[in-house]
């Protein structure tokens, strides 16, 4: 069967989108959890230790508060409490760490750093897995035991207000509830003002056991302008505040007598220094954690402050849960925090910490099959035994000294038992789905090796690949192969101890992956026999081939060698930390190569050649004393000047955005430029880099994509000026004038326009009238409605990124690539390059926190889904996305060039993401036990799979173009 190569390679990756969502779906496991679908209950708990007798009760020590109100402040970052603007950002909280009743420790949280995941993390003690990370958008109900659940259960009366992602994790829990969106990230004063409204009134109420507050705003201005901006201060101070009053108030409601209350301050994740979060750099996983309650010790420190314990953020949760009274989460991982147990007698701490213990024994004994070689495990059976030896005494009056060492060095032992038990739980973040991440893989991989042995027809003169697809259906090792894995897949479910994704799929599409699979393996082998042994007949030639024989020029072999190397460069958590080093690099010197091959045209060439420079650089006149030397001249030294031009853009635009690991927290352009004080500045610069804009792009358009696209940078400006980024020259007070939700919408009206424009176009071009220059202005008015968008989504700073793009694009596409004669394959890698670098130019890295999910907002009143998450996406990969629009468009309109083109780029393009694609599958499986393989290796897979899916889009799209050019 003969296919189109870009039919073929849009195919191709189809599937592979689909083989890398199977192996997803195994790698990303489960938490770990207790295989009891019951939870924790009071009449569970272990007997107290008693050796020498028959077990003693099941006794359990007093709850130690009546009541526990938790503000919870979205990214509070550890140094915004503890370090040394702490005395200035929240004065109050301050004061009682240091002088009150209080207990201060820096919890440490696991990635990722998003609300959700933290939210469960608190609740339920257990490390949610990476994947929460995605569920975060749409959080469902939880169904595990959590402390929400048991307080509940127990009769206690809960109130919440605040981020409604805990309505919906725990619906009908809440006596009371007022839940704000935690998505809308523009409003950062009303989303708290939500939540303040109800305390006067709440906190002189009795009818309430547990409160739980979760302030927002200090989040958004995060995402809006970052842990150093102007709004900061204020907003803590704002927190401050609510903290105080709240302190007051349960002090004037405690009586003596009484069991005390207790008031927790804490965050569910830092802020990085962009503002973000989702990774595991030290500012997004340090938040404070200070518990206030008055059956703590006053403090009285003359100066400074201890440094405050360090502590594991799932810790908070069996220490509420036994100083409530509540059973611990059946799948808690965390362990008491000592310090809150000092007050105590030393029976209860022991008792505290052997139902502790033998919580997180069960879970051992649950998860791990040879538990009992673990060292906590042991620990705690010794602990216990000792505890037994003690109680025993304890009971028969003993009160000499000897006993008080004997109970301090039993607790030592438990608390040696726990972390260790903990810690041990921990580091078993879930389960893989092995049998799912091998089908997934094995499935891209069969696909990309058929890619591989396509590739000389693929990139023939007909670029045509002929795929023996009914001999394999109709051969014995077809049917062979089906049979076998159908048997290996119902040896494997059937046997397998925990459920697989694969095992969970209906009998029908489990055939239809089997066949499929085996057909690929046939086609393949097919192929691979064909390439191996030498045809009768010489097929036509690839290009830029001699005779039979492949050649390969010094760009192609760099380009290869690129391409391969940073494969390669993958396999090191420190080369995705820093891989936009690798891509600077590589297009810097793609630059020289590109400089070297120009000087060969124009020097050297010439002086063999008298006329080869009128070959080189043909006029549009066809007569050769029409005026042609002044041109040639000309374009000759704009041909020389465009590689150091393109290295001073690429100078220019990395010193905008700081990314990576190792220099993220230095000081970059972008934030000069984004400071109060250089408002102006940067209020020139965008306006500048609108007009340039309009300048770059406005000339393929049609008169009314003109005016549209002049009036709706016009709404970018006016947008920006809105939400206070720059300023008009008649804006008064530097007041912004309104949300820039009406400036927005304008925009995207004008945006829609031109898109409706250039699709008309199109579908005129393709249907009514074979017009290649009709397609091409159709093509391009599509490539300027994203421009626009891409405009209104970039921060102000990042408009001359967006501006260097275009002047790139423009010079080299009229001195480079048509003056140099580079085939389709050679442009698409460089298209490639390209996209990958501007990718990181925008301050993009393979950390999850860089993502600016603001963009998500922009023209929405309130949250909504879907648009939410798309423009999170064009906005991320606007990189990537305008060099492939820009590529399609300068395939589509070289009338010189083969009617294979479009064909040529769109195989090289899907060839170039799918090499990656499979050898970072194959990597993450192997180091899937890698000490960074949450904190790097998953991030940069998830971003991946969602270029992955990206490319197939823009290769189906490459397709359509390629049939109407082949129409035309």
């Amino acid at each position: 069967m003969k296919v189109r190569s870009s039919v073929f390679a849009s195919f191709v990756l189809i599937c592979e989108v689909i083989g890398v969502a199977v192996f997803l779906r195994g790698f990303f496991p489960v938490s770990v959890k207790s295989s009891l679908s019951s939870k924790s209950k009071l009449s569970d708990l272990p007997a107290e230790p008693l050796t020498g007798s028959s077990p003693n009760s099941t006794r359990l020590p007093h709850p130690l508060f009546k009541r526990v109100v938790i503000m919870l402040v979205d990214a509070l970052r550890e140094d915004f409490v503890f370090g040394p603007n702490g005395r200035i950002y929240m004065p109050y909280t301050r004061h009682v760490v240091e002088k009150g009743s209080s207990k201060s420790f820096v919890a440490k949280a696991r990635p990722p750093t998003v609300t959700m995941p933290r939210i469960k993390a608190l609740t339920t003690g257990s490390i949610p897995g990476f994947i929460d990370v995605v569920m975060n958008l749409n959080s469902p109900a939880m169904l595990e035991d959590n402390l929400i659940w048991q307080a509940k259960t127990a009769g206690r009366r809960i109130i919440f207000y605040g981020d409604d992602t805990w309505v919906r994790l725990f619906p009908k829990h809440f006596m009371e509830f007022d839940g704000t969106t935690s998505f809308f990230v523009s409003d950062y004063t009303e989303v708290d003002n939500n939540v303040t409204r109800h305390l006067d009134s709440t906190l002189k109420r009795d009818d309430w056991d547990i409160l739980i507050l979760h302030y927002l705003g200090l989040d958004h201005i995060g995402h809006i302008s970052g842990p150093h901006s102007s709004l900061i201060q204020p907003k803590l101070l704002e927190m401050d505040d609510i903290l105080k009053k709240i302190h007051n108030a349960l002090d004037s409601k405690d009586t003596e007598g009484s069991l005390p209350y207790l008031l927790v301050l804490c965050g569910d994740h830092g802020m990085s220094e962009t503002g973000s979060h989702g990774g595991s750099s030290e500012p997004e996983v340090s938040t404070p954690l200070v518990l206030i309650s008055p059956a703590f010790k006053r403090k009285a420190v003359p100066a400074g402050m201890d440094i405050p314990a360090v502590v594991e953020q799932v810790d908070l949760t069996p220490t509420l849960a036994l100083g409530l009274g509540l059973p611990i989460s059946q799948n808690s991982v965390g362990h008491v925090i000592p310090g809150v147990l000092e007050e105590t007698s030393l029976r209860d701490r022991l008792r505290y910490l052997h139902i502790n213990g033998h919580q997180l024994s069960c879970l051992l004994k649950d998860t791990i099959p040879d538990y009992e070689k673990e060292a906590g495990f042991e620990q705690f059976r010794v602990a216990e035994k000792a505890h037994g030896n003690w109680m025993k005494l304890y009971l028969e009056g003993n009160t000499s000294e000897v006993l008080t060492n004997m109970g301090k060095k039993v607790l030592k032992q438990y608390l040696e038992a726990l972390a260790a038990m903990s810690s041990c739980l921990s580091k078993q973040l879930g389960k893989y789905d092995m049998y799912s991440m091998i089908a997934g893989m094995m499935f891209v991989f069969q696909l990309l090796l058929v890619l591989l042995l396509a590739l000389p027809e693929a990139l023939s003169a007909e670029a045509v690949v002929d795929l023996p697809v009914l001999s394999a259906l109709v051969s014995l090792p077809f049917y062979l192969l089906c049979l076998l894995l159908a048997s290996v897949h119902v040896l494997v479910c059937t046997s397998a101890e925990s459920s697989c994704y694969f095992c969970s799929l209906s009998w029908g599409l489990v055939f239809a992956a089997v066949a499929f699979s085996s057909a690929m393996f046939c086609i393949l082998v097919s192929m691979l026999t064909r390439r191996l042994l030498p045809a009768p007949t010489h097929r036509k030639s690839p290009l830029r081939s001699s005779g039979s024989e492949w050649w390969l020029s010094e760009l192609d072999v760099l380009l290869l060698a690129g391409t391969i190397g940073h494969t390669l460069s993958l396999a090191s958590s420190s080369f995705i930390e820093e891989e936009h080093q690798t891509w600077y690099f590589l297009l810097n010197t793609l630059c020289l190569a590109v400089f070297q091959d120009v000087c060969r045209k124009y020097f050297r060439e010439q002086r063999d050649s008298g006329d080869e420079e009128e070959y080189i650089l043909p006029s549009k006149d066809c007569h050769p004393s029409a005026h042609p030397k002044p041109e040639v001249f000309s374009e000759k030294w704009l041909a020389l000047a465009t590689p150091p031009f393109t290295l001073v853009c690429i100078r220019l635009v990395r010193s905008l955005n700081q990314t990576g690991v190792q220099w993220a927290h230095l000081p970059d352009l972008g934030h000069w430029l984004n400071s109060s004080e250089h408002k102006v500045v940067l209020s020139l610069l965008a306006a500048f880099c609108l007009v340039l804009i309009y300048f770059l792009v406005q000339r393929r358009c049609s008169l009314v994509s003109k005016v549209a696209l002049a009036l709706g940078l016009l709404g970018v400006y006016s947008y920006r000026a809105a939400v206070g980024n720059v300023s008009f020259p008649w804006q008064h007070s530097g007041q912004a004038l309104s949300k820039g939700t009406v400036e927005a919408r304008f925009v995207y009206v004008f945006v829609l326009g031109i898109l409706f424009t250039g699709t008309k176009d199109l579908l005129r071009s393709q249907i009514i009238t074979a017009d290649a220059k009709l397609k091409s202005r159709g093509l391009w008015e599509i490539y300027s409605g994203l421009v626009l968008l891409f405009s209104l989504l970039f921060r102000a700073h990042n408009l001359p990124v967006l501006c260097c793009c275009l002047l790139i694009q423009t010079f080299m596409a009229r001195f480079i690539w048509r003056k140099l004669h580079y085939d389709a394959a050679q442009t698409t890698i460089m298209h490639y390059w390209f996209g990958q670098a501007f990718f990181y130019f925008q301050g993009n890295s393979s950390n999850i926190a860089t993502i600016d999910i603001s963009v998500g907002f922009v023209g929405l009143e309130s949250y909504v889904e879907a648009p939410a998450i798309i423009l999170t996406a064009l906005s991320t990969y606007a990189g990537p996305l305008l060099w492939t629009c820009h590529l399609v468009c300068y395939l589509s309109s070289e009338r010189d060039r083969s009617p294979v083109a479009i064909s040529h780029g769109c195989y090289c393009l899907a060839l170039l993401r799918s090499v990656p694609a499979a050898a970072y599958i194959v990597l993450v499986t192997v180091l899937r036990y890698h000490l960074f393989i949450w904190s790097v290796f998953s991030p940069k897979l998830l971003y991946e799979s969602m270029h992955l899916l990206l490319t197939a889009g823009m290769c189906l799209f490459f397709n359509t173009m390629e049939q109407s050019h082949s129409k035309s």
